[in-house]
């Protein structure tokens, strides 16, 4: 209901802000077009080495125009924690586009505090444009298995005034759900070293619930991942969530079979899949225990690409293992070439692997549309997010080369341990129940990216 009453608010409140949308565009307030220097110059170690430049004034993403904010209470909070990541910054971005106050709780350990002044900077070129208020946007430098400074940081947003039928106090959180992206992500680094993944990645998310649960905070969204399908990707089907369950769950093929699942997974091919799937088990076990929770699990399928201004993308801290950030590396001269993990998988069109990519303004968006649904809606679910379109290693580079008309140098190497020939999603439930799908390409994703490279001065295309 409450959803509902937004959406008839905010189209009450377009027709107002029309005009100003006119006059903004003149003249917009200098004041509101700045980040903070402080933070943007010098030697700050947490100031990105890409982050030193000039925001001029960006271009309006065509799938903008149909994207309308919601008009969030000014009290409450979306927490997002690893906040400032690749993914992280660009759904704090759309969630800030779309009228929520966002806290962000991030331990800087692969990004850069910097990125906050970006995101803030595009929120309010956003709003400023429609003539709409800028939503609230708050930093916290903090690990999420510090559970001193977690547990201090929520105590900062409650509201006691919630009471039980014989009068009990309940904590009432003004942060009104939590998206989850602390996670480590490596494959390669995952096999290397094992404990620090189960450590952070599930170990930390069980001491997180338990805190989570002492102030009554159950929406929860989280960062799961394709690597829960093991080796089931390579059976040359559509992945779908039935796929992979930790419930009894029914469905129908995609020949009109009936079908049974049963909870469990096989073929899981390195730590950090293993670890996402028991984080997955682990959180439907708490909703089916806590009818209170609604924690939804969006399985990630290979984000690529960056926000549309350009000022916002993949800026890892160290050596990056993602394929956009490694063709970024070579195309700013930094390294050589490119490696190409595997040229003789034997059921892909060119031999090398096959992914389906999927714009991260698209996935960022997705996180809001998994959100507004689990604030209606208790229990747990999986969603996965992608394309449903599979494209091969090569396929990747020669997009990239098309659009910068250039050549990418690469050379073939043995296969990863740990990857899989091809993974491909079958996005239909979060396209039924989330009313969600991707709106951008590969050529979108790859026109972003120049932009990114070009704005920091890193190549002239």
């Amino acid at each position: 209901m409450m959803l509902w009453l937004n959406v008839l608010q905010a189209a009450l409140l377009n027709v107002v802000s029309l005009l100003k949308v006119l006059v903004r565009m003149v003249d917009m307030d200098s004041s509101d077009s700045e980040v903070s220097s402080s933070q943007l110059s010098g030697c700050n170690p947490n100031s990105s080495p890409l982050s030193e430049l000039y925001l001029s004034p960006t271009r309006q993403n065509s799938s903008e125009e149909n994207f309308r904010p919601v008009y969030f209470p000014e009290d409450k909070f979306i927490a997002v924690i690893g906040g400032l990541g690749y993914i992280g910054s660009h759904t704090c971005l759309e969630l800030l586009r779309a009228g929520y106050n966002v806290l962000i709780i991030d331990n800087l350990s692969n990004s850069f505090d910097t990125t906050q002044d970006q995101i803030l900077y595009l929120a309010r070129q956003y709003h400023n444009a429609r003539g709409q208020k800028v939503p609230q946007l708050k930093f916290y430098e903090a690990d999420y298995r510090d559970e001193i400074k977690i547990k201090k940081i929520l105590s900062d947003y409650i509201s006691p005034d919630l009471r039980t039928p014989d009068m009990v106090p309940v904590p009432k959180s003004k942060i009104l759900g939590v998206i989850h992206f602390a996670a480590y992500k490596s494959v390669v680094e995952s096999i290397k070293y094992p404990l620090k993944y189960y450590d952070n990645n599930v170990a930390g998310l069980v001491k997180f619930c338990i805190i989570l649960n002492e102030f009554n905070i159950k929406t929860f969204i989280f960062s799961s991942s394709a690597t829960v399908y093991g080796s089931k990707a390579n059976s040359e089907v559509l992945l779908r969530e039935e796929h992979c369950v930790h419930q009894t769950e029914s469905y129908y093929d995609q020949f009109g079979i009936f079908r049974t699942s049963e909870p469990g997974c096989t073929g899981l091919t390195n730590p950090y899949g293993r670890s996402k799937w028991m984080s997955e088990a682990i959180l439907s076990d708490i909703a089916t225990a806590d009818r209170n929770w609604a924690i939804t699990a969006l399985r990630y399928f290979n984000p690529i690409g960056c926000d549309g201004s350009g000022l916002l993308g993949e800026d890892p801290r160290g050596v990056p293992t993602n394929l956009m950030p490694v063709v970024m590396r070579v195309l700013s001269g930094q390294i050589p070439g490119i490696n190409i993990f595997g040229v003789d998988y034997p059921n892909t069109h060119d031999g090398t692997a096959v992914r389906d990519y999927i714009h991260v303004t698209d996935l960022a968006r997705g996180h809001i549309s998994a959100l507004e649904s689990a604030i209606e809606r208790k229990g747990f679910r999986t969603y996965n997010l992608g394309s449903g379109i599979g494209y091969s290693v090569r396929d990747i580079i020669e997009a990239v080369e098309k659009v910068f008309c250039c050549k990418i140098p690469t050379q073939f190497a043995p296969r990863r341990e740990g990857d899989v020939e091809m993974s491909v999603a079958l996005p239909k439930r979060a396209e039924d129940e989330l009313k969600w799908k991707t709106e951008k390409s590969l050529n979108d994703a790859c026109k972003d990216l120049m932009s990114f490279i070009s704005l920091r001065k890193i190549v002239n295309p």
